[in-house]
């Protein structure tokens, strides 16, 4: 399982970089092998105000739908439209394939490193 030592994660499974002012949020790679081929990604809007912990947007597969959760309160910045008709690129980069970008006033808490999350999901 590929858990990159250069970001972030959450106890949700998303994963978390910072690029300036902005958290990068995506889901690991060990998310998205249990949901499967994704099929669908329910982007947020631009300018959606979230707060720590709220859900922000959805992914679909052909198992499951997930929520994916906001790492921090603040407003989303930007997201991926490439994912809007390639959602099944987050299955094969999941690291590359980032959904929304956050910014924040201030940085998130209760996120963990590689290894505390690589330990929980061994």
């Amino acid at each position: 399982m590929n858990i990159p030592h250069d970001r972030q994660y959450t106890d949700h499974d998303e994963w978390v970089r910072t690029e300036g002012d902005l958290l990068v949020v995506g889901i690991s790679d060990y998310a998205q092998d249990q949901l499967g081929e994704l099929v669908h990604v329910e982007l947020p809007a631009v300018g959606k105000k979230v707060k720590a912990g709220e859900v922000v947007c959805e992914v679909e597969s052909v198992k499951a739908v997930a929520e994916i959760y906001a790492p921090a309160t603040g407003e989303v910045a930007e997201v991926n439209t490439a994912l809007e008709d390639a959602a099944e690129s987050i299955n094969s980069d999941p690291y590359g394939s980032w959904i929304y970008k956050l910014r924040v006033a201030s940085p998130p808490a209760g996120l963990i490193d590689a290894a505390a999350y690589e330990a929980k999901v061994s």
